[in-house]
Protein backbone atom coordinates (compact mmCIF):
# COMPACT_ATOMS: atom_id res chain seq x y z
CA UNK A 1 0.00 0.00 0.00
CA UNK A 2 3.26 2.36 1.16
CA UNK A 3 4.66 1.47 -1.68
CA UNK A 4 2.05 2.21 -3.87
CA UNK A 5 1.14 5.49 -2.86
CA UNK A 6 4.70 6.65 -3.40
CA UNK A 7 5.11 5.54 -6.49
CA UNK A 8 1.64 7.39 -7.29
CA UNK A 9 3.19 10.35 -5.29
CA UNK A 10 6.58 11.16 -7.28
CA UNK A 11 4.55 10.22 -10.97
CA UNK A 12 2.08 13.38 -9.62
CA UNK A 13 5.17 15.18 -8.33
CA UNK A 14 7.02 15.25 -12.13
CA UNK A 15 3.43 15.97 -13.59
CA UNK A 16 3.00 18.88 -11.31
CA UNK A 17 6.92 19.82 -12.22
CA UNK A 18 6.34 19.88 -15.95
CA UNK A 19 2.95 21.64 -15.34
CA UNK A 20 5.03 24.26 -13.22
CA UNK A 21 7.56 24.55 -16.30
CA UNK A 22 4.90 24.89 -18.56
CA UNK A 23 3.30 27.14 -17.15
CA UNK A 24 6.48 29.41 -16.58
CA UNK A 25 7.23 29.10 -20.26
CA UNK A 26 3.86 30.97 -21.00
CA UNK A 27 4.35 33.30 -18.65
CA UNK A 28 7.67 34.30 -20.50
CA UNK A 29 6.33 33.92 -23.75
CA UNK A 30 3.03 35.99 -23.38
CA UNK A 31 3.52 38.21 -25.70
CA UNK A 32 3.83 35.64 -28.30
CA UNK A 33 1.50 32.55 -26.84
CA UNK A 34 -1.73 35.71 -26.16
CA UNK A 35 -1.81 36.88 -29.70
CA UNK A 36 -1.96 33.15 -31.40
CA UNK A 37 -4.11 32.09 -28.74
CA UNK A 38 -6.46 35.26 -29.68
CA UNK A 39 -5.89 34.26 -33.61
CA UNK A 40 -6.89 30.96 -33.05
CA UNK A 41 -9.97 32.05 -31.08
CA UNK A 42 -10.78 33.96 -34.07
CA UNK A 43 -10.16 31.58 -36.50
CA UNK A 44 -12.61 29.27 -35.14
CA UNK A 45 -14.85 32.28 -35.46
CA UNK A 46 -14.20 33.44 -38.93
CA UNK A 47 -13.51 29.69 -40.55
CA UNK A 48 -16.69 28.64 -41.30
CA UNK A 49 -17.35 31.63 -43.72
CA UNK A 50 -14.44 31.24 -45.37
CA UNK A 51 -15.48 27.55 -45.79
CA UNK A 52 -18.83 28.54 -47.13
CA UNK A 53 -17.57 31.33 -49.66
CA UNK A 54 -14.68 28.72 -50.72
CA UNK A 55 -17.90 25.84 -51.20
CA UNK A 56 -19.25 28.74 -54.00
CA UNK A 57 -15.89 28.74 -56.00
CA UNK A 58 -14.44 31.72 -54.27
CA UNK A 59 -10.89 30.91 -53.75
CA UNK A 60 -9.11 30.06 -50.60
CA UNK A 61 -6.94 33.62 -50.69
CA UNK A 62 -9.92 35.28 -51.62
CA UNK A 63 -12.15 34.10 -49.21
CA UNK A 64 -10.00 35.09 -46.55
CA UNK A 65 -9.61 38.25 -47.87
CA UNK A 66 -13.66 38.87 -48.05
CA UNK A 67 -14.16 37.68 -44.32
CA UNK A 68 -11.34 39.74 -42.97
CA UNK A 69 -12.13 42.49 -44.55
CA UNK A 70 -15.77 42.28 -43.23
CA UNK A 71 -15.09 41.36 -39.90
CA UNK A 72 -12.59 44.31 -39.96
CA UNK A 73 -15.19 46.61 -41.02
CA UNK A 74 -17.83 45.20 -38.99
CA UNK A 75 -15.76 45.82 -35.61
CA UNK A 76 -14.25 49.02 -37.03
CA UNK A 77 -18.16 50.45 -37.67
CA UNK A 78 -19.31 49.25 -34.57
CA UNK A 79 -16.47 51.28 -32.42
CA UNK A 80 -16.97 54.18 -34.76
CA UNK A 81 -20.89 54.75 -34.41
CA UNK A 82 -20.41 53.96 -30.36
CA UNK A 83 -17.30 56.94 -30.65
CA UNK A 84 -19.48 59.61 -33.05
CA UNK A 85 -22.83 58.94 -30.70
CA UNK A 86 -20.99 59.40 -27.63
CA UNK A 87 -19.12 62.41 -29.22
CA UNK A 88 -22.62 63.91 -30.38
CA UNK A 89 -24.22 63.43 -27.08
CA UNK A 90 -21.41 64.19 -24.73
CA UNK A 91 -22.57 68.63 -24.95
CA UNK A 92 -25.89 67.60 -23.38
CA UNK A 93 -24.07 64.77 -21.20
CA UNK A 94 -21.88 67.82 -20.00
CA UNK A 95 -24.74 69.80 -19.61
CA UNK A 96 -26.67 67.57 -17.50
CA UNK A 97 -23.77 66.60 -15.98
CA UNK A 98 -22.73 69.92 -14.17
CA UNK A 99 -26.96 70.17 -13.32
CA UNK A 100 -26.44 66.89 -11.24
CA UNK A 101 -23.36 67.78 -9.84
CA UNK A 102 -25.15 71.37 -8.72
CA UNK A 103 -28.02 69.70 -7.21
CA UNK A 104 -25.76 66.73 -5.41
CA UNK A 105 -23.70 70.07 -4.07
CA UNK A 106 -27.04 71.74 -2.62
CA UNK A 107 -28.16 68.15 -1.46
CA UNK A 108 -24.99 68.16 0.70
CA UNK A 109 -25.13 71.70 1.88
CA UNK A 110 -29.04 72.33 2.69
CA UNK A 111 -29.31 68.46 3.31
CA UNK A 112 -28.85 66.37 6.41
CA UNK A 113 -25.34 66.77 5.94
CA UNK A 114 -24.78 70.92 6.47
CA UNK A 115 -21.64 71.31 4.13
CA UNK A 116 -20.14 74.75 3.90
CA UNK A 117 -18.69 75.91 0.38
CA UNK A 118 -15.64 76.01 2.89
CA UNK A 119 -15.34 72.81 3.03
CA UNK A 120 -15.57 71.66 -1.15
CA UNK A 121 -13.25 74.52 -1.12
CA UNK A 122 -10.57 72.31 1.00
CA UNK A 123 -11.51 69.40 -0.60
CA UNK A 124 -10.65 70.09 -4.04
CA UNK A 125 -7.26 72.07 -2.53
CA UNK A 126 -6.63 68.46 -0.82
CA UNK A 127 -6.89 66.62 -4.20
CA UNK A 128 -5.12 69.42 -6.01
CA UNK A 129 -2.22 69.15 -3.88
CA UNK A 130 -2.13 65.33 -3.78
CA UNK A 131 -1.89 65.42 -7.36
CA UNK A 132 1.15 67.41 -7.17
CA UNK A 133 2.30 65.45 -4.56
CA UNK A 134 1.98 62.19 -6.71
CA UNK A 135 3.11 64.06 -9.98
CA UNK A 136 5.93 61.42 -10.50
CA UNK A 137 3.69 58.43 -9.74
CA UNK A 138 1.41 59.95 -12.17
CA UNK A 139 3.78 60.36 -14.79
CA UNK A 140 5.08 57.03 -14.24
CA UNK A 141 1.74 55.41 -14.58
CA UNK A 142 1.18 57.54 -17.83
CA UNK A 143 4.56 56.43 -19.20
CA UNK A 144 3.35 52.20 -17.87
CA UNK A 145 0.07 53.32 -19.88
CA UNK A 146 1.94 53.95 -22.67
CA UNK A 147 3.99 51.23 -22.91
CA UNK A 148 1.11 48.67 -22.44
CA UNK A 149 -0.54 50.81 -25.43
CA UNK A 150 2.12 50.10 -27.23
CA UNK A 151 2.40 46.30 -26.46
CA UNK A 152 -1.29 46.18 -27.12
CA UNK A 153 -0.95 47.29 -30.83
CA UNK A 154 2.08 45.12 -31.53
CA UNK A 155 -0.18 42.56 -30.63
CA UNK A 156 -3.21 43.31 -32.28
CA UNK A 157 -0.84 43.49 -35.18
CA UNK A 158 0.89 39.80 -34.61
CA UNK A 159 -2.76 38.66 -34.56
CA UNK A 160 -4.11 39.65 -37.47
CA UNK A 161 -0.83 38.76 -39.02
CA UNK A 162 -1.16 34.56 -37.59
CA UNK A 163 -4.94 34.92 -38.48
CA UNK A 164 -4.72 35.00 -41.88
CA UNK A 165 -2.11 32.44 -42.26
CA UNK A 166 -4.61 30.04 -39.65
CA UNK A 167 -7.54 30.99 -42.07
CA UNK A 168 -5.22 30.39 -45.35
CA UNK A 169 -3.53 27.51 -44.63
CA UNK A 170 -4.10 25.99 -41.33
CA UNK A 171 -4.17 22.19 -42.28
CA UNK A 172 -0.61 22.61 -43.39
CA UNK A 173 0.42 24.36 -40.22
CA UNK A 174 -1.35 21.67 -38.19
CA UNK A 175 0.37 18.93 -40.47
CA UNK A 176 3.99 20.27 -40.16
CA UNK A 177 3.64 20.57 -35.74
CA UNK A 178 2.13 17.74 -35.38
CA UNK A 179 5.56 15.91 -37.51
CA UNK A 180 7.24 15.86 -34.30
CA UNK A 181 4.64 13.41 -33.05
CA UNK A 182 6.01 9.45 -33.53
CA UNK A 183 4.68 7.96 -36.95
CA UNK A 184 2.26 5.32 -34.99
CA UNK A 185 0.61 8.11 -33.20
CA UNK A 186 0.50 11.15 -35.65
CA UNK A 187 -2.92 10.06 -37.45
CA UNK A 188 -4.27 9.90 -34.04
CA UNK A 189 -3.06 12.90 -32.37
CA UNK A 190 -3.98 15.50 -36.00
CA UNK A 191 -7.62 13.99 -35.16
CA UNK A 192 -7.86 15.24 -31.91
CA UNK A 193 -6.57 18.77 -32.73
CA UNK A 194 -9.57 18.59 -35.51
CA UNK A 195 -12.00 17.32 -33.27
CA UNK A 196 -10.77 19.84 -30.42
CA UNK A 197 -10.90 22.76 -33.11
CA UNK A 198 -14.79 21.50 -33.99
CA UNK A 199 -15.00 22.48 -30.23
CA UNK A 200 -13.64 26.06 -30.79
CA UNK A 201 -15.98 26.60 -33.29
CA UNK A 202 -18.96 25.54 -31.05
CA UNK A 203 -17.79 27.94 -28.88
CA UNK A 204 -17.01 31.23 -30.67
CA UNK A 205 -20.45 30.49 -31.93
CA UNK A 206 -22.16 30.25 -28.63
CA UNK A 207 -20.28 33.61 -27.32
CA UNK A 208 -21.73 35.39 -29.93
CA UNK A 209 -25.21 34.26 -28.88
CA UNK A 210 -24.44 35.07 -25.32
CA UNK A 211 -22.71 38.91 -26.59
CA UNK A 212 -25.98 39.79 -28.56
CA UNK A 213 -28.08 38.82 -25.84
CA UNK A 214 -26.96 40.80 -23.12
CA UNK A 215 -26.70 43.61 -25.96
CA UNK A 216 -30.44 43.24 -26.35
CA UNK A 217 -30.97 42.50 -23.07
CA UNK A 218 -29.03 45.87 -21.44
CA UNK A 219 -30.31 47.51 -24.77
CA UNK A 220 -33.50 47.11 -24.36
CA UNK A 221 -34.14 48.40 -20.30
CA UNK A 222 -32.33 51.68 -21.31
CA UNK A 223 -34.64 52.51 -23.91
CA UNK A 224 -37.10 51.99 -21.69
CA UNK A 225 -36.03 53.84 -18.68
CA UNK A 226 -35.04 56.44 -21.58
CA UNK A 227 -31.62 56.76 -20.74
CA UNK A 228 -29.77 58.69 -24.04
CA UNK A 229 -27.70 57.06 -26.12
CA UNK A 230 -29.21 53.38 -25.20
CA UNK A 231 -27.87 51.86 -28.77
CA UNK A 232 -24.33 53.03 -28.59
CA UNK A 233 -24.60 51.64 -24.90
CA UNK A 234 -25.91 48.60 -26.14
CA UNK A 235 -23.13 48.10 -28.61
CA UNK A 236 -20.44 48.64 -26.31
CA UNK A 237 -21.76 45.93 -24.02
CA UNK A 238 -22.33 43.81 -27.07
CA UNK A 239 -18.57 44.38 -28.00
CA UNK A 240 -17.09 43.86 -24.33
CA UNK A 241 -19.60 40.55 -23.57
CA UNK A 242 -16.85 38.78 -25.78
CA UNK A 243 -14.84 38.99 -22.24
CA UNK A 244 -16.49 36.75 -20.20
CA UNK A 245 -18.96 37.92 -17.56
CA UNK A 246 -16.01 40.87 -16.55
CA UNK A 247 -17.02 42.35 -20.16
CA UNK A 248 -20.17 43.18 -20.18
CA UNK A 249 -20.61 44.40 -16.54
CA UNK A 250 -18.02 47.04 -16.98
CA UNK A 251 -19.22 48.35 -20.25
CA UNK A 252 -22.86 48.29 -18.52
CA UNK A 253 -21.48 50.21 -15.87
CA UNK A 254 -20.81 53.17 -18.30
CA UNK A 255 -24.62 53.09 -18.72
CA UNK A 256 -24.85 53.46 -15.36
CA UNK A 257 -22.74 56.80 -15.47
CA UNK A 258 -24.68 58.40 -18.11
CA UNK A 259 -28.07 57.61 -16.53
CA UNK A 260 -27.33 58.71 -13.28
CA UNK A 261 -26.13 62.07 -14.96
CA UNK A 262 -29.08 62.35 -17.15
CA UNK A 263 -31.92 60.65 -14.89
CA UNK A 264 -30.66 60.94 -11.78
CA UNK A 265 -30.57 58.50 -8.83
CA UNK A 266 -32.96 56.36 -9.41
CA UNK A 267 -32.93 55.29 -12.89
CA UNK A 268 -29.19 54.83 -12.31
CA UNK A 269 -30.30 52.28 -9.50
CA UNK A 270 -32.45 50.45 -11.53
CA UNK A 271 -30.18 50.56 -14.57
CA UNK A 272 -27.65 48.77 -12.21
CA UNK A 273 -30.40 46.31 -11.35
CA UNK A 274 -31.16 45.54 -15.07
CA UNK A 275 -27.14 45.14 -15.14
CA UNK A 276 -27.12 42.66 -12.17
CA UNK A 277 -29.59 41.30 -13.49
CA UNK A 278 -28.56 40.06 -17.30
CA UNK A 279 -25.09 39.49 -15.74
CA UNK A 280 -26.69 36.91 -12.99
CA UNK A 281 -28.16 35.19 -16.15
CA UNK A 282 -25.32 35.47 -18.03
CA UNK A 283 -23.49 33.84 -15.58
CA UNK A 284 -25.92 31.28 -14.57
CA UNK A 285 -27.70 30.28 -17.18
CA UNK A 286 -26.33 31.47 -20.53
CA UNK A 287 -22.74 30.93 -20.28
CA UNK A 288 -23.26 27.49 -18.27
CA UNK A 289 -25.85 26.17 -21.01
CA UNK A 290 -25.34 27.87 -24.07
CA UNK A 291 -21.12 27.41 -23.95
CA UNK A 292 -21.78 24.10 -22.20
CA UNK A 293 -23.91 22.75 -24.38
CA UNK A 294 -21.84 24.03 -27.46
CA UNK A 295 -18.35 22.48 -26.22
CA UNK A 296 -20.24 19.85 -24.06
CA UNK A 297 -18.80 21.06 -21.21
CA UNK A 298 -20.60 20.79 -17.61
CA UNK A 299 -22.08 24.45 -16.38
CA UNK A 300 -20.06 23.77 -13.50
CA UNK A 301 -17.08 23.53 -15.45
CA UNK A 302 -17.83 26.45 -16.95
CA UNK A 303 -18.05 28.86 -14.33
CA UNK A 304 -14.66 27.66 -12.38
CA UNK A 305 -12.68 27.81 -15.96
CA UNK A 306 -13.73 31.27 -16.02
CA UNK A 307 -13.09 31.84 -12.82
CA UNK A 308 -9.79 30.58 -12.69
CA UNK A 309 -8.63 32.14 -16.06
CA UNK A 310 -9.64 35.75 -14.36
CA UNK A 311 -7.57 35.02 -11.19
CA UNK A 312 -4.74 33.90 -12.99
CA UNK A 313 -4.36 35.96 -16.46
CA UNK A 314 -7.18 38.54 -15.34
CA UNK A 315 -9.38 39.31 -18.85
CA UNK A 316 -7.08 37.69 -21.06
CA UNK A 317 -7.80 34.62 -18.81
CA UNK A 318 -11.18 34.65 -18.10
CA UNK A 319 -11.39 34.92 -22.20
CA UNK A 320 -9.03 32.25 -22.91
CA UNK A 321 -10.10 29.55 -20.28
CA UNK A 322 -13.07 28.08 -21.87
CA UNK A 323 -11.95 27.25 -25.30
CA UNK A 324 -8.56 25.80 -23.51
CA UNK A 325 -10.81 23.70 -21.59
CA UNK A 326 -13.22 22.77 -24.05
CA UNK A 327 -10.43 21.69 -26.84
CA UNK A 328 -8.66 19.56 -24.49
CA UNK A 329 -11.34 18.16 -23.17
CA UNK A 330 -12.38 16.76 -26.94
CA UNK A 331 -9.03 15.99 -27.53
CA UNK A 332 -8.14 14.01 -24.07
CA UNK A 333 -11.60 12.36 -25.09
CA UNK A 334 -10.34 11.55 -28.54
CA UNK A 335 -6.89 10.05 -27.62
CA UNK A 336 -8.54 7.81 -25.36
CA UNK A 337 -11.11 6.68 -27.31
CA UNK A 338 -11.10 3.39 -28.23
CA UNK A 339 -11.80 3.77 -31.79
CA UNK A 340 -9.69 6.54 -33.30
CA UNK A 341 -12.41 7.58 -36.10
CA UNK A 342 -15.10 7.73 -33.29
CA UNK A 343 -16.20 11.40 -32.82
CA UNK A 344 -16.45 11.90 -28.82
CA UNK A 345 -20.41 13.09 -28.25
CA UNK A 346 -18.60 16.78 -27.08
CA UNK A 347 -17.83 17.56 -30.79
CA UNK A 348 -20.66 17.97 -33.72
CA UNK A 349 -18.50 17.72 -36.89
CA UNK A 350 -19.73 15.89 -39.98
CA UNK A 351 -16.41 13.74 -40.91
CA UNK A 352 -14.24 13.10 -38.25
CA UNK A 353 -11.25 12.53 -40.84
CA UNK A 354 -11.23 16.28 -41.83
CA UNK A 355 -7.88 17.82 -40.77
CA UNK A 356 -7.93 20.71 -38.52
CA UNK A 357 -8.91 23.29 -41.58
CA UNK A 358 -10.67 21.76 -44.65
CA UNK A 359 -8.23 21.34 -47.14
CA UNK A 360 -7.76 24.14 -50.55
CA UNK A 361 -8.77 22.83 -53.68
CA UNK A 362 -5.70 23.14 -55.33
CA UNK A 363 -4.04 21.19 -52.21
CA UNK A 364 -3.06 17.16 -52.59
CA UNK A 365 -4.92 15.13 -50.03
Amino acid sequence: MVRVASEWTWRLLVLFAGLLALGWIIATLDTVVIPVALALLAAALLVPFVDWLQARGVPRSGAVLVVLTAAIGIVAGIMTFVVEQFIAGLPGLAEQFTHSVNQVQDWLTDGPFHFSEDQFRQAGDSVVKAIQDNQEAVTSGALTTGRVIGEVLTGAALTLFTLVFFLYGGDQIWEFVTRIVPTGSRDRVRLAGSQGFGSLVGYARATVVVAAADAVGIGAGLAILGVPLALPLASLVFVGAFIPIVGAFVTGFVAVLVALVTKGMVTALITLGIIIGIMQLEGHVLQPLLLGRAVRLHPLAVVLAITTGIVLAGIVGGLLAVPIVAVLNTAIRSLLAADPTEVPAEVDVEDPTLPLFPARPDQEP
